[in-house]
């Protein structure tokens, strides 16, 4: 099946952007067609293969830049050429997580795959892809003959559960896996997520390694605890966890345990991030640096929470209980966030506060995570505040 996209589409996809949005068809879809389609420019020309399938991100895919078959020649070679690319990956005993093929960044949008010591955890974001999985994951397999059992993600709107089991026996939970030489305890069933960001290993390296010596540590939106774990490894003085979901609880003293670290010096709190603010506040809490994730949107029954509209609030509150020459690590995953308007956001509230502040250090995506020619393919953004009172 062919489709027609615009001049502006056809211009863009010839810059080697693969995403196809909405508004780039030359004629509006009714039924999306689930299989392999040929994309037209506006004069009727080849600009190459891929499909459609509505995600977060727009609503299709180039696969391939000429015309020629998806089919298993092509998968295994594209597989193949991500599994080669992460060879030291696979070399290293001291991180035994990380991501093996990151969707379009690797040629084939739609889809990811993570490696957790041995197990392969696979995300499909469309019901294309997934309609279309079978020969995905016949090949996956056969190039990763190796592997000790696949789960897969359902990350878009169905009624399908979150995760599945699909082949190969469960480990023992919870499955340790390791991270610059760090044990992380993680749950590859349970739900979308599994216990640790892999985006997210050059900052927790960056913590373990010294950055956090010797200083309090307040982690927001903490989930599992794993940037507290980093911390705590590289001599943090004490830790602060805090994250509104119960589960967290557990779950954290739990990666501390898996690394024999001593909960005496680490707290875990379960409260809404600006409720602690007022209660760090009130009770004279002061940290020496404070780590700031948040997820884009979240909701709770009192407030909603979004990293476009209040990330400068979330500054604001953070200085109010940061020591002298403290730090802030400022982090969001949100891809329609540019670099430039998150670091805007964050100094304009700095700004506001009048306090003198210097970046010194920013992260994007790790070099497992390779992205594709548009922003919102790099989606990671970490910034380090030095503030000077």
């Amino acid at each position: 099946m062919k489709i027609q996209l615009t001049k502006k589409a056809s211009q863009k996809i010839r810059k080697k952007n693969p995403l196809i949005q909405p508004e780039d068809l030359q004629t509006k879809i009714s039924d999306i067609p689930k299989e392999y389609l040929t994309f037209l420019d506006e004069r009727g020309e080849i600009l190459g293969t891929g499909y459609l399938g509505k995600q977060n991100k727009g609503i299709g895919w180039l696969i391939s830049y000429e015309a020629l078959k998806i089919n298993k020649t092509f998968l295994h070679e594209l597989f193949q050429t991500a599994v080669t690319k992460r060879k030291k990956f696979f070399q290293n005993n001291e991180t035994t997580a990380f991501r093996l093929f990151n969707g379009e960044g690797d040629g084939f949008g739609g889809i990811t795959i993570d490696y957790y010591a041995g197990y392969l955890v696979i995300s499909w974001y469309n019901e294309t892809i997934y309609a279309l999985k079978e020969e995905l994951l016949l090949t996956i397999s056969e190039v990763l003959s190796d592997n000790l059992g696949i789960v897969e993600k359902i990350r878009f709107q169905s009624d399908l559960p979150e995760s599945n089991w699909y082949i190969g026996e469960k480990p023992a939970e919870p499955w340790l896996v390791k991270e610059n030489g760090i044990n992380y305890a993680t749950y590859l069933d349970e739900g979308y997520m599994t216990g640790i960001f892999l985006d997210q290993k050059e900052v927790r390296k960056r913590l373990a390694s010294g950055l956090a010596k010797e200083k309090k540590v307040l982690n927001m939106f903490s989930y599992t605890g794993a940037f507290s774990v980093a911390a705590a490894v590289g001599g943090a003085a004490g830790t602060t966890s805090v994250d509104l979901a119960k589960r967290s609880l557990d779950k954290t003293r739990e990666q501390f345990e898996v690394n024999q670290i001593s909960l005496e010096k680490q707290k875990i709190v379960v409260m809404d991030t600006f409720e602690y603010f007022k209660y760090a506040k009130r009770k004279g809490f002061s940290y020496d640096l404070i780590i700031l994730d948040p997820p884009s949107f979240a909701r709770n029954k009192k407030k909603t929470f979004s990293v476009t509209k209040d990330y400068g609030r979330l500054i604001a509150e953070s200085l109010e209980i940061l020591n002298p020459k403290g730090q802030i690590i400022a982090s969001t995953n949100a891809s329609n966030l540019t670099l430039k308007k998150f670091r805007q956001s964050i100094e304009k509230s700095l700004d506001e506060q009048g306090v003198t502040y210097q970046l010194k250090e920013t992260f994007r995506l790790p070099q497992d995570f390779p992205v594709a020619a548009f922003e919102e393919s790099n989606y990671l953004k970490v910034l380090f505040y030095e503030i000077k009172k």
